[in-house]
């Protein structure tokens, strides 16, 4: 597991800047990331109950995709089996879940996010928010799994946000997207006597075909 260390390190940073940014309180909250493809991948999690700035190269907590024990002495986060759930269901390689406030606004008020904002295409679709379920539970990551199917992202009713992607710093990215689009209907929703414009079906799919080209490509060979 030595060769596990720096993965470690990048995980507790993203860990720490989801409580920096003001995504979780306290203890609330976790973070994942897959290292090793098939039945023998390593599942680094952050630990139950342990605040993120006192974590340390000791302190790294494996399992396997089974739940069992790889390395670590500390206890796997309560929500285990959200996370194994989506390794063993999607492509995830990353997971961050989150308490952000405005994202658990949303999930008390409606059974998806308006798609207010293109970015929401960026997130396979508009964002579902999966029924609510106890903490830590199988039938809360079996109703996520649901609201994720097509999407990369998803609401917990009353609970929180769930986003993967190819990396921890997507799955961030996710999440602070998410939490930004749920403010921002908020904001708009809160305005006496109007409604908020919403994007089409076919918008969206504009927003989809643009954003698949976005950013730096690679020069051809």
């Amino acid at each position: 597991m030595t060769d596990h260390g720096q993965i470690w390190e990048e995980l507790v940073a993203t860990a720490a800047r989801t409580v920096r940014d003001g995504l979780v309180v306290g203890t609330s909250g976790n973070v994942s990331v897959r290292v090793g493809d098939g039945d023998d991948a390593d599942i680094l999690v952050t630990p139950s109950g342990v605040p993120y700035d006192r974590l340390g190269p000791d302190d790294l907590v494996a399992v396997g995709l089974d739940g069992t024990r790889r390395a670590g002495t500390l206890t796997p986060t309560s929500e285990l089996p959200l996370h194994l759930a989506l390794y063993r269901n999607t492509p995830a390689r990353a997971v961050v879940h989150t308490h952000a406030v405005h994202a658990t606004a949303v999930s008390t008020l409606v059974p998806e996010l308006p798609p207010v904002h293109y970015m929401t295409a960026a997130l396979g679709g508009t964002v579902r928010v999966a029924p609510y379920a106890t903490y830590g539970t199988e039938e809360l990551a079996a109703n996520m799994l649901t609201a994720l199917a097509g999407r990369t992202a998803c609401l917990l009713q009353n609970h929180g946000t769930v986003t993967y992607g190819d990396s921890l710093a997507q799955a961030y990215d996710r999440t602070a997207q998410l939490e930004w689009m749920c403010r921002l209907w908020l904001t708009a929703h809160s305005v006496p006597g109007l409604r908020p414009s919403l994007l089409s079906d076919a918008q969206l799919a504009d927003a989809a075909d643009r954003l698949a080209g976005y950013g730096q490509q690679a020069p051809p060979r």
